[in-house]
């Protein structure tokens, strides 16, 4: 029931957002075509993928805007409302690419533009809701400096060990990529297509975990530890539920999956982007767990436990893609998934159990004191 902590604590956030927002921004339009250059990039499609990353970086400050809004709501209890403005993104973009490629005859910049508009119209309809919504709730109270010092450094030390193990991410990612387009085209093709298909799977498990995020600082807040536990197991049932229809689809029915990105022409693409599907999907199982593990982890403030688990996950899987690709070409590359999601899934494991004791200890000594 802290209302100017929550007023403080939006501020802040907001502020290092957009100033991250701003960092960010310029250092991907400086450094984006000495990127695709290190990568590989096929000539055949380096203008194209130039051209749609400057607008796409364009509007990072839209999705972190939505995103900081996301988060917020989140912790208020209200996931509905972000859910419908990203329907409603979701809905536009759809439009806005028929609009823009099928009838403007735009190609990658009308994929790009109508990317940026959605989210661009979502993120700042989402932010007013936001802000009318605090402004009610913290109308009654005396008018307080919105910046904090010692809170945003509060927010830093949770938010940099996250940001690293996203961007340990993102860097693995773009060494896989390196590897991928050093195939071609075609295979490049299928992988993204799969790779999108991959994601939406994954960002599946990740909400759930941060659901189970929240709910585990809650819990912590409440004093109230041995709920950590039931909530685990909760989300982990739940977690493998979401799993199992993700499973199916891309395994069994990875053919269709891969038309909805790719023309009966496309066959080398689409093989490529089967094999990945295929060699991938029955790890969800997995991986699922290691997500919800991590929600656990992030939500007890143990970060430095949450990005640990993150790198060898990367490093086994580019070592194993360089291994497997003189033989088994760019299946080999798909191959080499389950050994760094094996590893990542063990420790996260093993850090669960050692931040479930670390919260029952700690929760012990603040009952004697008391």
């Amino acid at each position: 029931h802290d209302a100017d902590g929550v007023k403080q604590a939006v501020a802040n956030g907001t502020l290092l957002s957009v100033l991250f927002t701003l960092f960010l921004t310029c250092s991907c339009l400086f450094l984006m075509k000495p990127l695709l250059t290190i990568m590989n990039t096929p000539d055949n499609i380096f203008a194209d993928g130039d051209l749609y990353l400057r607008i796409y970086i364009g509007g990072f400050v839209f999705l972190f805007l939505y995103n900081v809004a996301t988060g917020i709501f989140t912790s208020l209890g209200d996931s509905k409302t972000p859910l419908y403005f990203l329907i409603g993104s979701s809905l536009g973009n759809i439009f806005l690419d028929y609009l823009f490629v099928a009838q403007f005859q735009w190609g990658v910049a009308g994929v790009a533009w109508a990317t940026f508009l959605a989210q661009g119209v979502s993120a700042v309809l989402a932010f007013l809701t936001l802000w009318r919504r605090l402004a009610a709730y913290t109308r009654e109270l005396e008018r307080q400096p919105l910046f904090d010092r010692s809170l945003l450094w509060w927010i830093i030390a949770i938010a940099v060990p996250s940001i690293m193990q996203q961007s340990v991410l993102s860097v693995g990612n773009l060494f896989v990529q390196e590897i991928v387009n050093s195939y071609g085209s075609a295979v490049v093709a299928g992988y993204s297509g799969a790779i999108k298909l991959n994601t939406f799977a994954i960002n599946t498990f990740m909400t759930l975990g941060s659901c189970l995020s929240s709910y585990t600082a809650q819990n912590l807040g409440a004093g109230k530890p041995a709920r950590l536990s039931l909530g685990f197991r909760t989300g982990i049932k739940l977690a493998e539920f979401a799993a199992l229809p993700f499973v199916i689809l891309y395994f069994v029915f990875s053919r269709g999956m891969m038309g909805l990105f790719l023309n009966a022409e496309s066959e080398e693409a689409i093989h490529a982007g089967m094999s990945f599907l295929r060699i991938v999907s029955p790890l969800y199982f997995m991986i699922s767990i290691k997500l919800m593990t991590d929600g656990i982890i992030r939500g007890s403030g143990a970060m430095a436990y949450f990005v640990a688990a993150t790198v060898p996950d990367l490093i086994l899987r580019i070592g194993f893609a360089h291994l497997l690709t003189p033989k088994f070409g760019s299946t080999g590359i798909w191959m080499a998934w389950p050994f760094g999601w094996f590893a990542a899934t063990a420790l996260t494991i093993l850090f669960y159990r050692k931040v479930i004791e670390n919260c029952n200890y700690r929760t012990e000594r603040i009952k004697v004191r008391k």
